[in-house]
């Protein structure tokens, strides 16, 4: 089967698994205390002898059963990259629903967890306010690519590469695709009265900002390289799930210059990240971004993964639904919607 038709339509696929953890040289974990690590999730068309088996560990989230290590599907060329950036606080995990379905649609997906910013690690004040360090762990996959591959060389095409991220990782992505941060949104000068002093994950994010500034080198150090342009000009289109208030910070000069196309999506009952505030504003500042806003009162947590009976117990918030909506099914068209930009490269065909 050609890699066109997949992109057409999904086909189910044996789905690849491996993991692992790279060293950024370049920055400093939080501690001081060696290089940043930047962990990974890869998802793949594993071939079709392959055995998957369910993962076992308890989780909130629903996964598909992986062949993990497994080789990869022959096919006729090399399969594209999406990298993946997940919400605050979340994981590589978070995405898991997207990257299988590119799967079935003849695409490789990389996720990452943001060191700091992950529920893969403890949380640190550090990695919620600095959100800009988010954009070169995803670079460094790119230019790393040797030591997640593998066998898998010839196989995923690093030089066809796209971006997805949901909330925080909306923000990575534009970053990578030319936007810069001019402030950031939890700065206590920036703060309105009454306002969130952080996100759900860490609501006093803003307190801590001015005694890190004092005590932490590595975070004064991040903190300096806020307005830093993270272009990466091999990112080539960008899928944007429910951008959260920390886009409002980027500069509208450095919006103009986005040149790759964009696909915006976005429920229309998100308190979190309300539709008019953040995603109708940031659509309205790009030249080549498309908008679609989900109806029937969906909320920001849409973009996660259907729950498990430990995800519904300890946080059923995060994946409940408006009567009527099968969130499987919501996920089912925003892969659909991904797969079509990724390889027409035209959001305001699909928008």
């Amino acid at each position: 089967m050609s890699s066109e038709t997949l992109f057409a339509q999904a086909t189910k696929m044996k789905l690849g698994f491996r993991e692992g953890v790279l060293y950024d040289d370049r920055r400093p974990d939080w501690d001081a205390a060696g290089p940043r690590p930047v962990r990974w999730s890869l998802w793949y068309p594993a071939a079709d002898d392959a055995l998957e088996c369910e993962i076992q560990e308890r989780s909130w989230f629903r996964k598909a059963a992986v062949a993990r290590d497994a080789p990869i599907r022959l096919s006729d060329r090399p399969y594209p990259l999406v990298l993946l950036s997940h919400g605050t606080g979340g994981s590589a995990a978070g995405l898991e629903w997207l990257a299988r379905r590119l799967v079935d649609r003849g695409f490789a997906a990389l996720g990452v967890d943001h060191h700091g910013n992950t529920g893969s690690e403890d949380y640190r004040a550090e990695g919620f306010a600095c959100l800009w360090e988010r954009a070169p762990d995803l670079s460094l996959m790119l230019d790393r690519c040797r030591d997640w591959l593998g066998d898998l060389a010839g196989r995923i095409d690093a030089d066809r590469v796209f971006a997805a991220g949901f909330s925080a990782g909306a923000y990575s992505v534009m970053l990578l695709v030319g936007a810069v941060t001019q402030f950031s949104q939890f700065e206590p000068s920036r703060l309105k009265p009454g306002a969130p002093r952080g996100p759900r994950e860490f609501p006093d994010l803003a307190d801590h900002i001015p005694s890190l500034l004092r005590t932490s080198e590595v975070f004064r150090e991040s903190w300096s390289r806020m307005s830093q342009c993270y272009r990466d000009d091999r990112i080539t289109a960008a899928l944007l799930c429910a951008p959260g208030r920390s886009i409002l910070g980027f500069s509208e000069e450095s919006l103009k210059t986005v040149e790759a196309p964009a696909l915006i999506l976005v429920g229309d009952a998100d308190k979190a990240a309300p539709a008019e505030e953040c995603s109708s504003w940031l659509h309205e500042r790009l030249t080549g971004s498309a908008l679609k806003i989900f109806g029937g009162g969906l909320g920001h947590y849409v973009f996660v993964p259907e729950g498990t009976g430990l995800g519904l117990a300890f946080a059923a918030e995060l994946f409940t639904d408006p009567p009527g909506i099968e969130r499987g099914a919501v996920h089912d068209e925003i892969a659909a919607l991904s797969a079509a930009l990724f390889h027409d490269g035209d959001a305001g065909a699909i928008g």
